[in-house]
């Protein structure tokens, strides 16, 4: 008898630990089956103790719609001026460079030409046969009040005359045009150079010659820009063009320094729409600066339209790998991450797109990040 109990307490003391293996093995299913939503994150009181959080709903909220575009800083063509010589020549001397000032009436170049020193000689030569032509015609005039003279020989001067003035003053027309008065030119004062005069007030935008360069008539020496009137030219494609109406007002910036904003209003929009789908809208700045330079990239917010939509505070949206979501309350101290379609912001306030999906739901607003860095870490930490 005592035998046969020994025997029974062997077996069973043997078959504990496989009873033991098996429970763990059960155990271990259980939790492999049973897996931890991954959106979702519990808070212990301690940690809501940590970093409390709050709850909000979705709110009415007016919010403007803004169009956002970009373009590129331009002047209209009255203050792009392109500087030549009408009759070409040598540049002489010249100090411009690229982003200089200048200032109307100053001289920015000379250019030098034999052709000149021949154009004033005609002109004074033809200014002499007019001369001796009107004393002539004025003695046929006399001779021929007092009959001493036939008319047909009058009107012979009086078309001399007037044959040299045209003569003079066509060669006086074309000495404006290389800047000689010909008012004041005497035989004694006839030169072979001849100033280049700047025509608006502005800067130096492009430097296209050199010093002994021979340029044509039809060739551009400087261009001069006048940034009084500097705009910027904005792109906009034609679904939006409807959106945009003269005098809105827009807030630009470049890339380099966006945080810099430069304000004013549409002037007028393109009725030419490209084969790109694409028109321009002229803006002018409320103030111009310096640092503004023509053909500079720029980007633009336009407000077309203000509305109610249904917002959250800009705190309670999160973004995770390039997509934004919010975090749900599902019961007390357990929080669902839940995607979010959001658009424009203002006064805090971030429009949601999809209302339809948190109707009724509280969201939280205050320690939004660090649930998110807890839900990930714990994510780390089972992996």
């Amino acid at each position: 008898m005592n035998l046969r109990i020994l025997y029974i307490t062997a077996a069973f003391l043997s078959a504990i630990p496989a009873l033991q293996q098996c429970r763990k093995q059960e155990k271990k299913d259980v939790k492999t089956n049973i897996r931890r939503d991954e959106n979702v994150v519990a808070l212990t009181d301690a940690q809501l103790k940590n970093a409390p959080v709050e709850t909000t709903q979705l709110s009415a909220k007016s919010i403007s719609t803004t169009l956002r575009l970009n373009g590129t800083v331009d002047v209209p063509p009255q203050n792009l001026v392109s500087v030549s010589i009408p009759l070409g020549g040598y540049l002489k001397s010249s100090t411009l460079l690229p982003g200089m000032p200048v200032s109307k009436g100053q001289v920015i170049a000379v250019i030098e030409n034999p052709q000149f020193i021949q154009l004033q000689q005609d002109y004074l030569m033809a200014r002499s046969k007019m001369h001796f032509a009107e004393l002539d015609y004025n003695r046929q005039k006399t001779l021929n009040q007092s009959q001493a003279s036939s008319d047909k020989v009058m009107q012979q001067a009086q078309s001399e005359m007037n044959s040299q003035k045209i003569m003079m003053n066509a060669l006086a027309e074309q000495l404006r045009l290389i800047n000689i008065n010909p008012e004041s030119l005497r035989s004694g004062n006839i030169r072979k150079s001849v100033p280049v005069y700047s025509s608006i007030n502005g800067f130096v935008s492009k430097v296209n010659v050199n010093i002994g360069k021979y340029v044509n008539p039809s060739e551009v020496l400087f261009e001069l820009i006048n940034p009084d009137d500097i705009h910027l030219n904005l792109k906009v494609y034609e679904k939006d063009i409807e959106m945009l109406r003269p005098g809105q007002r827009f807030v630009a910036y470049t890339n380099a320094d966006p945080g810099k904003k430069y304000y004013g209003e549409i002037l007028l929009i393109s009725k030419d729409v490209s084969s790109g789908g694409i028109a321009e809208v002229h803006c002018h700045f409320e103030k111009y600066d310096h640092s503004l330079i023509p053909g500079m990239y720029m980007n633009a917010e336009i407000e077309t339209s203000t509305s109610f939509s249904d917002a959250v505070p800009e705190e309670s949206i999160v973004s995770y790998e390039g997509k934004d979501f919010v975090f749900v309350e599902e019961k007390k101290q357990l929080y669902r991450l839940t995607p979010v379609n959001t658009g424009e912001s203002e006064n805090g306030f971030v429009r949601i797109m999809n209302p339809e999906s948190f109707t009724g739901k509280k969201i939280v607003v205050r320690n939004a990040y660090t649930l998110l860095m807890k839900l990930k870490n714990t994510e780390g930490e089972e992996e």
